[in-house]
């Protein structure tokens, strides 16, 4: 299949730069770190296989499947964390494959990968049925999909859903990024592509923040979509105050006046069916 990531379509364009925006990579790694080892242990990567990492970031889940033996290719739509992913695995004496890619149409060969994974990362692609296809196409028969998304009651769900009142609208068709945390709706983007499909809701232990504010402060800072979310109300100080009293607010209810939050993802392993059905 011809590589078409390089030409983007405007949705793309704007969809590239907001991951761009702040610093996701402090995210990846002060908050989520633990979510990439959890991924490739739940796949069961061995040595010698095939791994793709999609909507890789900047290699929170890559890294750990090339440390498990794993022959691996990361591929991102957003070129300043494949560049950091680059950078890393190569210091850390990694053989990892970095590319720009958009799920939706990956420049692979059917078939080509025993394990197909993604770490909080397709999820937030706008369009769910042709990631979906795209991510058992490119996995062989027999092989496993592997993802962590968050889910549409924990946290980072309502997270998004907190901040929607406060971001431009999404494009026509796009779907809700923590619907990828809903079983059946994934159950329903892959339907008879596989033959089995295990879903368990886990929960991330989060002690990085000691407050509302300073979780409202770090994403702010440095969380792409947040980031957007303020500058679409930048010349509107009232909504800008509603905005900020939001995810304070959210925060704290979650646990970080504690100091620990939970926040809840799904785990999905699937089986890429043996024939066709």
């Amino acid at each position: 299949m011809e590589q078409q990531s390089t030409v983007l379509d405007p949705i793309k364009t704007k969809h590239r730069a907001m991951w761009a925006l702040g610093d996701y990579d402090r995210v990846a790694t002060e908050v989520v770190r633990e979510l990439g080892g959890v991924l490739v242990a739940a796949a069961g990567v061995r040595p010698g296989e095939r791994v793709l990492d999609v909507a890789a970031g900047s290699g929170n889940a890559s890294l750990p499947a090339a440390i498990a033996g794993g022959r691996v290719v990361a591929t991102d739509l957003t070129p300043e964390l494949v560049e950091i992913g680059r950078e890393r695995s190569a210091a850390q004496g990694l053989d990892i494959a970095w590319e720009e890619a958009d799920a939706e149409y990956l420049g692979f060969a059917d078939s080509e990968f025993d394990v197909v994974l993604s770490c909080v990362g397709v999820m937030f692609a706008p369009f769910h049925q042709p990631v979906a296809d795209e991510l058992v196409r490119v996995t062989r028969r027999g092989g496993r999909v592997a993802l962590i998304n968050w889910t549409p009651s924990g946290f980072i769900g309502q997270l998004f859903a907190t901040m929607k009142p406060f971001v431009a609208a999404p494009p026509p068709g796009a779907t809700p990024g923590p619907r990828w945390g809903d079983e059946e709706h994934v159950r329903s983007l892959f339907g008879d592509s596989v033959s089995e499909l295990n879903a368990e809701r886990r929960m991330l232990r989060v002690d990085r923040f000691k407050s509302g504010t300073e979780f409202r402060d770090f994403f702010a800072s440095f969380y792409g979509p947040t980031i957007a979310a303020y500058r679409n109300v930048a010349d509107d100080p009232d909504r800008t105050d509603a905005l900020d009293r939001a995810l304070v607010d959210l925060a704290n209810a979650h646990g970080a006046a504690s100091g620990v939050m939970e926040w809840e993802y799904l785990l999905v392993v699937a089986k890429v069916a043996d024939a066709e059905r």
